[in-house]
């Protein structure tokens, strides 16, 4: 478990506060906006992604998945190339705004090299080929989350140590 302690200095008193990072993480499954035109796709893709224990939601087209994403935290979002209001490039820059450190994962039934430049300048996390083999997207999906987390958890270590540190310069600085 991650804790820390926080103490702070007044003039008249010294307020120590002890809390957990965990309630400012997410914790349980791993919520995925699964974006695509096709509704054979989505249906499909759905249901083999709840099988695995994934909280899954679904837009048909790129307005859709914004208003999502700014209502909801999602950890992953696996994006169609061509929606039918926006390129799919164009949504996941959209969806960083939304949600920096979301996951993203961009399919494509157009396989071009450009297509692929494009994804990676445009900070996709993964570029999959439409027909999407189900245990790669899973293993991928799979590996993502997992450097995520390890990501947050870095983050919140960095933190405790930051605050650790903070808190015995103060001490130092204005004596017990």
């Amino acid at each position: 478990m991650n804790s820390a302690s926080i103490v702070k200095l007044h003039t008249s008193y010294i307020l120590s506060l002890t809390f957990s990072l965990e309630g400012l993480t997410m914790t349980g499954k791993s919520k995925i906006l699964l974006i695509d035109d096709d509704k054979n796709i989505r249906q499909t893709l759905a249901i083999v992604l709840q099988e695995e224990g994934y909280l899954v939601d679904t837009a048909e087209n790129g307005k859709e998945a914004v208003e999502k994403s700014f209502a909801n935290f999602y950890n992953l979002a696996i994006v169609d190339w061509r929606l039918p209001d926006i390129e799919g490039t164009v949504l996941i820059t959209q969806l960083k705004e939304t949600t920096p450190k979301m996951v993203k994962i961009m399919l494509t039934g157009y396989p071009t090299m450009n297509t692929a430049i494009e994804a990676v300048n445009q900070h996709a996390d993964a570029f999959l080929i439409k027909p999407v083999d189900v245990g790669e997207l899973l293993k991928k999906i799979h590996e993502l989350l997992v450097m995520q987390e390890q990501s947050k958890e870095y983050c919140e270590d960095r933190i405790v140590s930051f605050i650790e540190t903070r808190t015995k310069q103060i001490m130092q600085t204005n004596g017990p």
